[in-house]
C-alpha cells in the first residue's frame, strides 16, 4: 500500500515536470508521454511526433528530460524510452 502511494505521488510529480518541459518539445513538433514509474524509480517515457524519430531524441531524453526529472522528483533513478 505504501509503495503504491509513493509510486502514485512520483507519477504526479513526474507529470508536473513533463508539463513544464512540454512547450519546448511542442515548439519542435514533438511531445512526451508518461508510460509508467516503477517501484525502483525508473520512469518510462514515449517521445512522440517529431521527437519520436529524431536523431537527437536520446540527447533530449537523457540530457534534458532525465536531468530535469532527477533534479525535481525525489526517487527518480533513471529514464527509459519506450517505443
Amino acid at each position: 500500500m505504501i509503495l503504491e502511494r509513493r509510486r502514485w505521488i512520483m507519477q504526479e510529480q513526474v507529470q508536473e515536470v513533463l508539463n513544464k518541459l512540454r512547450p519546448f518539445l511542442l515548439r519542435d513538433g514533438g511531445d512526451v508521454e508518461l508510460i509508467d514509474v516503477d517501484n525502483e524509480g525508473i520512469v518510462l517515457l514515449r517521445l512522440m511526433g517529431a521527437c519520436g524519430n529524431c536523431p537527437s531524441s536520446t540527447i533530449t531524453l537523457k540530457a534534458g528530460i532525465e536531468r530535469a526529472l532527477m533534479a525535481e522528483v525525489p526517487g527518480v533513478t533513471e529514464i527509459e524510452q519506450v517505443f
